[in-house]
């Protein structure tokens, strides 16, 4: 069964530092990108940050440049999302997915062809 598992979600204080994971079931990130997503109650879900097949283009929407970073391990099959210095307003459920399309400029959902894993709460206190 093809899954993505996100965890390292929490609660933290501002400032505060989370690790997000996206482990890999069923298949191997090799040759997908990976992208990160997250859905804050009345708002719609917003892309934040991706990394490319090869590792070597990474996205990060403008709020987060300079705070997060994207890694991957391809031994334990799973990618990472370093969120340093938060703040209250990204609290939100963050997803991981492949069937996307990354470039440095910009995240695409290639509508039907994404997994979706089942997310992660991320809850940032002030």
């Amino acid at each position: 069964e093809v899954q993505l598992v996100e965890s390292g979600g929490g609660l933290v204080q501002a400032g505060g530092s989370l690790r997000l994971s996206c482990a890999a079931s069923g298949f191997t990130f090799d040759g997908y990108a990976v992208g990160w997503f997250r859905l804050a109650p009345g708002r719609e879900r917003e892309g934040v940050s991706c990394i490319s097949p090869s590792g070597d283009n990474k996205y990060y929407i403008d709020s987060m440049k300079g705070r997060f970073t994207l890694s991957s391990d391809n031994a334990k099959n799973t990618v990472y999302l370093q969120m340093n210095s938060l703040k209250p307003e990204e609290t939100a459920v963050y997803y991981c997915a492949v069937g996307v399309i990354c470039d440095p400029n910009q995240i695409v959902v290639l509508p039907g062809l994404e997994v979706w894993g089942q997310g992660t709460q991320v809850t940032v206190s002030s």
